[in-house]
């Protein structure tokens, strides 16, 4: 079966890809069965090696994948063009883990006792359609730092640059059958990679429902699994923070990539002293953003990924209270316009269930304790805000917010070097930092004993 991969900007016709059925996804797990041991055997030095060699090839072809994410995707080529930089610092980074997978020695009587980590054989990686090839990279690298064999399903909607990484990787000397890339449904697809016995593990990032059903599955078989999960992240602005940064920080912390992120500060509390006065600058940063062609190097905001998916947000929008809104363009292609909300209420489904879109809810505040509580009333804990100029009160809000990834006068929430994840129903388990690999193996312990075989 052959399907076709649109263009979300124009809604055209951009690729046929061929899909693949159980069968096919039960190959791959045995390609990569049979290609892991010898993996497993190399040198240290050997797969440092390869995952820098991938980072090359990732850099050198960086232009040609930009532009196939941008146009895949709808993301701005800028923002684009810093994606793919990060899948060749994302391999560059765990270049280094091969030799630092260390063990330890533990004291004991009588004996030697020291620990190894040891690959977990064939892990099944699902990753979504926002940042196609940025999240493969970040379970892909790790995943082949720690010695295994993969079998990555990309998201249907966005699979090209997935294939790509695929050719780059045997092109930089990576073992044939090592990785495998299976494009097809969620539910034949997916599920197949799920249930399969053959693999020892489960790396998804998604939705929460999706999530569940994999982690339901996964238990059947005590199958390791590490969930990256939806979110309702919140920006806390008090009343002494830079308004004009915290404002205009927000054409990136929840209108980037189009609001189809996770970590998208789709909820903002300000403190009710400042409320007009952040909403003027907000206005402005709104209504100035420039949404557009994905190939254009002005372009700020992209479509959204299909037709499906703007009836989606606007099915919410729709109901809500729009206090103004940027423009988008009329023409083909799944577009819609930067939107803020306000006045609403904490229960309005804009406000409690993650929309994925351009659209952010305005809420007033007046104490910090009441803030916190209502910031960690949702289910989700991926990421948030603090925008203030105390530090002390920073901290303490830092720690008292539920979530797994928190910036302080940034809107940041992902670096290579830094674990990355979710409280609550946001996730299990962390990606990226320096930690990662050891999520990819089982720790050996092993004892050997100094006894005299001749004492009593």
């Amino acid at each position: 079966m052959t399907d076709t991969v649109l263009e979300p900007a124009t809604g055209a016709v951009l690729a046929e890809v061929p899909w693949v059925d159980a069968d096919a996804v039960d190959r791959a797990v045995q390609r990569a069965a049979s290609a892991q041991p010898a993996w497993q055997a190399t040198s240290p030095a050997h797969k440092a090696g390869v995952l820098l060699a991938i980072a090359d090839g990732v850099r050198a072809q960086a232009e040609h994948l930009a532009r196939l994410e941008a146009r895949n995707v709808g993301m701005p080529i800028g923002d684009a063009r810093g994606s793919i930089a990060g899948v060749a610092q994302t391999f560059r980074y765990y270049a280094a883990a091969p030799e630092r997978l260390l063990g330890m020695t533990i004291p004991v009587a009588d004996g030697v006792d020291m620990t190894f980590h040891e690959p977990l054989g064939v892990v099944g990686l699902i990753t979504p359609w926002n940042f196609p090839m940025a999240i493969a990279a970040w379970k892909v690298a790790p995943a082949l730092a720690a010695g295994n064999g993969i079998v990555l399903k990309p998201s249907e909607l966005t699979p090209l640059t997935a294939l790509e990484l695929q050719r780059i990787c045997l092109e930089a000397g990576l073992p044939e059958g090592l990785l495998n890339v299976v494009v097809g449904s969620g539910t034949a697809v997916g599920r197949a990679l799920v249930n399969h016995p053959g693999v020892r593990k489960i790396a998804f990032t998604g939705s929460t429902a999706v999530g569940r059903e994999i982690s339901q599955r996964a238990g059947d078989q005590i199958k390791r699994v590490t969930l990256e999960l939806g979110g309702k992240s919140a920006s806390v602005v008090f009343a002494d923070a830079d308004l004009s940064a915290a404002a205009h920080g927000l054409v990136g912390g929840v209108f980037g990539n189009a609001g189809q992120d996770c970590c998208a500060r789709s909820r903002v509390f300000v403190h009710r002293r400042v409320l007009d006065e952040f909403l003027d600058h907000l206005r402005d940063a709104t209504t100035a953003l420039r949404v557009g062609d994905p190939l254009d190097e002005s372009t700020q905001m992209g479509p959204l990924i299909s037709a499906q998916h703007r009836s989606k947000v606007t099915s919410y929008v729709n109901w809500a209270p729009v206090a103004f809104q940027g423009t988008a363009p009329d023409g083909p292609g799944f577009w819609f316009p930067p939107t803020v909300l306000h006045p609403i209420e904490d229960d309005h489904p804009c406000a409690r269930d993650e929309i994925f879109g351009p659209v952010v809810c305005v809420l007033p505040f007046d104490s910090e304790a009441e803030v916190t509580q209502r910031v960690n009333t949702t289910p989700y804990g991926l990421s948030g805000s603090v925008w203030t100029a105390d530090v002390a009160r920073a901290l303490r809000m830092a720690r008292a917010i539920d979530a797994g990834a928190l910036a302080v006068n940034s809107y940041s929430s992902v670096r290579v070097h830094t674990p990355f994840g979710g409280f609550k129903e946001s996730g299990l388990g962390r990606e990226l930092g320096p930690d990662a690999p050891l999520a990819y193996t089982e720790t050996k312990n092993v004892f050997i004993s100094t006894k005299n075989p001749g004492e009593s």
